[in-house]
């Protein structure tokens, strides 16, 4: 019976990936940014554990461990000494015992951006009158609904997004992808599984150019973009977590998470022609439940500088939290994985439990 439940969810999986193997990479990259201070404090190490209104964004499944009538976060995080700005907003609410439905936001943009493909006027002159400013933004509306099934332990959700990326006035697209998630509760230990963009997401991206803007690419040599279609490959995310009981006031949450990716071979720790997969690993510390501790490591890549030599790197992450009867308060602060660069990054987001009077 158990075998039922997850056969659609892997023959839909292993059709995906062999159909679109070729696709470019890297595409609505700006989802695979995380949300929750909590999960970014633990490297992303989070699809297992995810029990709050963020697993509508990590996974869907996890909605099911709200315990109030309602749920709502926000968070605001910076990248690029904050030229682009990643905000996130959500709210959860029971259904019934067996049933949770969540509602998600994502922004990432860069704004204020000068665009000076007018800069001279039709007299061949600069006239800095012309420079104008737009922004870069990406948005994602997430609606999720979970379910918890009669096995034991097990539970499924499933998330439908809707995607918005805009350039300015010069170009936008409209996406829709499916993910899938699972959770499984064995004895101490859990398990869980989270598949993006099962049926592949499809970005339509249309092109309004003036005729000035349009001469400008051709005198500098560039191709005039054309209306296309964009899409993202299925991602498969596997985790395994378990919680230790250290003493009556203390605990220690481990996760360990493995990100496998279908599209050839990318900058990870494990890749081959046909998988390329990233490893992460996450541990929360916690006392009385109320003071939290986070730290993770993840985001391992090998790159070769100047002289010719292989380098390995990786991403280390922490962050601590707070919780306040009903609400919690979380940070966490990250880096780009470059222990040469490091921009860091500051993260804070915060929960509120909301119960009907």
């Amino acid at each position: 019976m158990k075998k039922l439940y997850f056969l659609p969810f892997a023959i839909i999986l292993s059709f995906c990936i062999k159909g679109y193997t070729q696709v470019t990479k890297y595409s609505n990259e700006f989802l695979n940014v995380g949300v929750g201070a909590r999960a970014l404090g633990m490297s992303n190490s989070y699809i297992t554990t995810a029990n709050d209104v963020t697993a509508g964004y990590w996974n869907p499944a996890g909605l099911l461990g709200i315990n109030n009538q309602y749920q709502v976060a926000l968070m605001h995080s910076e990248y690029f000494a904050g030229i682009a700005k990643y905000d996130y907003a959500a709210m959860a609410t029971k259904i019934d015992s067996s049933s949770v439905m969540g509602l998600s936001l994502i922004r990432f943009g860069v704004d204020d951006i000068p665009n000076t493909t007018e800069l001279i006027n039709a007299n061949g002159n600069v006239d800095y009158n012309r420079i104008t400013k737009f922004s870069a933004t990406d948005f994602a509306l997430i609606i999720s609904y979970a379910k918890k099934l009669k096995i034991p332990g097990l539970r499924l959700g499933i998330n439908t997004k809707i995607i918005r990326r805009k350039i300015g006035s010069f170009a936008g697209a409209w996406g829709f992808g499916l993910d899938a998630g699972a959770q499984y509760d064995f004895k101490k230990w859990k398990f869980a599984a989270m598949a993006r963009d099962i049926t592949s997401t499809f970005n339509a991206w249309t092109f309004n150019l003036s005729e000035e803007t349009k001469a400008v690419f051709i005198a500098t040599g560039n191709k005039l973009p054309e209306n296309s279609v964009e899409i993202t490959v299925p991602k498969l995310l596997l985790g395994g977590a378990r919680k230790f009981e250290m003493s009556p006031k203390l605990a220690l949450l481990a996760e360990f998470n493995l990100d496998a990716t279908f599209d050839g071979k990318r900058n990870t720790l494990i890749r081959t022609k046909a998988v390329s997969m990233d490893p992460h690993f996450g541990i929360e510390a916690s006392y009385l439940n109320i003071i939290f501790l986070r730290a993770g490591l993840g985001n391992y890549q090998t790159f070769t500088d100047a002289i010719g030599k292989k380098i390995k790197t990786f991403q280390p992450n922490i962050g601590l939290g707070i919780k306040i009867k009903s609400v919690t308060i979380d940070y966490a602060l990250t880096d780009i994985g470059d222990q040469s660069v490091a921009l860091y990054s500051n993260v804070f987001s915060i929960k509120v439990d909301i119960n009907k009077k």
